[in-house]
């Protein structure tokens, strides 16, 4: 029966009950998570990590709003989302912080216009843009990622000539030139300064004893692991994420490289040396954690998790790369649709193929 005073119900599809929180907030939350981390590589390997953040930044929005108007989508909520920042934050932690102008360029088309709205934009991404990004970069210009400064305290590298100023940072990345010897003020990573000198038939005590690695793993890499894990922590805490891919990426990790390290501790790494050197921890807590690109299901997360570390150790043991995170997170991104369906839980009151009379 109508009733003209009654007001009108709205009935539209579903789903009818509001998120829990937006994804401007999930990014910005990340971001928050992100900053003390990005402060400790700033303190460690100098002002390039602030070049090549604007760099990255600026290129993911440009690309972000040429990919919207392309595709006629509307642009405001798209960039205010904050995802693109997120994605060109994450690639960042990645690469050299003197790596050239190019490479953020590159590695942000790649993430933003490739991985991201190719496949149909935000949510739509099968790959973790900013991984698909920096593989891009690695393979394209490996002597780029190969520059790194030397770890050490900010302040003490800069008085004592160790370290480049911001205005030579500068220089070299927008121009490839610098008053100093390249050479002299530029070191290896840790991960890679293994991968050369086993190479060259070092054993690992002997290679450990530069001056480039610290207590657990590569100095400097040891805090930004540290703050990597207390800001996982916040957004755990936060219910941004679950504690199923980190638990999986860190535990797996310390069960896979154990057996190895025992075999010979000469030429494989310890379980610390994996946890605290190269991108384990970042991946832990913000990459292997993406909603759209890694699992849905509770187990589902356990497995992929596990797989990310399994697969990093491998290619860092076996591989040619130093460090395989990047080469995992995007192999087991193919694997993730076939976990989630192998692991999703059956809805009550459906039977069970082991057992039909259930």
């Amino acid at each position: 029966m109508n009733n003209p005073n009654s007001q009108k119900l709205n009935t539209s599809s579903a789903p009818h009950i509001p998120a829990r929180i937006s994804v401007q907030k999930v990014m910005l939350w990340v971001c928050l998570a992100l900053l003390p981390a990005t402060l400790a590589h700033l303190y460690y390997f100098g002002l390039g990590i602030l070049v090549q953040l604007s760099l990255a930044v600026g290129s993911a929005y440009i690309f972000e709003w040429w990919c919207l108007h392309w595709r006629k989508q509307p642009v405001k909520p798209f960039i205010a989302d904050l995802s693109a920042l997120v994605t060109a934050w994450l690639f960042v932690l990645c690469i050299s912080p003197i790596a050239p102008w190019y490479v953020a360029v590159v590695g942000m088309f790649f993430a933003i216009v490739v991985a991201k709205h190719l496949y149909g934009g935000l949510g739509h991404n099968i790959f973790n843009p900013a991984m698909v990004g920096f593989c891009a970069i690695l393979i394209a210009f490996p002597q780029s990622m190969s520059l790194w400064l030397p770890p050490g305290g900010l302040v003490d590298n800069l008085v004592a000539g160790q370290s480049m100023t911001g205005a030579e940072i500068f220089k070299w990345v927008f121009t490839g030139h610098s008053a100093l010897q390249i050479d002299a003020v530029t070191a290896a990573t840790p991960l890679s300064a293994i991968q050369t000198g086993l190479q060259q038939s070092f054993t690992l005590s002997e290679l450990t004893g530069q001056a480039i690695f610290g207590d657990f793993g590569g100095l400097g890499w040891e805090w930004i692991a540290n703050w990597l894990f207390i800001g996982g922590a916040i957004l755990l805490y936060k219910r941004i994420i679950t504690w199923h891919v980190p638990a999986a990426v860190i535990m797996t990790t310390i069960a896979a490289s154990t057996p190895f390290y025992l075999f010979n501790s000469d030429v494989f790494m310890s379980p610390q040396q994996h946890i605290f050197s190269g991108g384990i921890m970042l991946a832990a807590f913000f990459i292997a954690t993406d909603p759209t690109s890694g699992c849905s299901s509770f187990r589902g997360k356990l497995i992929f998790g596990a797989g990310v570390a399994i697969l990093t150790v491998l290619i860092r043991n076996f591989g040619s790369f130093p460090d395989g995170v990047a080469f995992a997170v995007l192999l087991m991104n193919i694997s993730a649709p076939l976990i989630d369906r192998m692991s999703i839980p059956q809805p009550y009151g459906k039977k069970s193929r082991t057992n039909p009379h259930d």
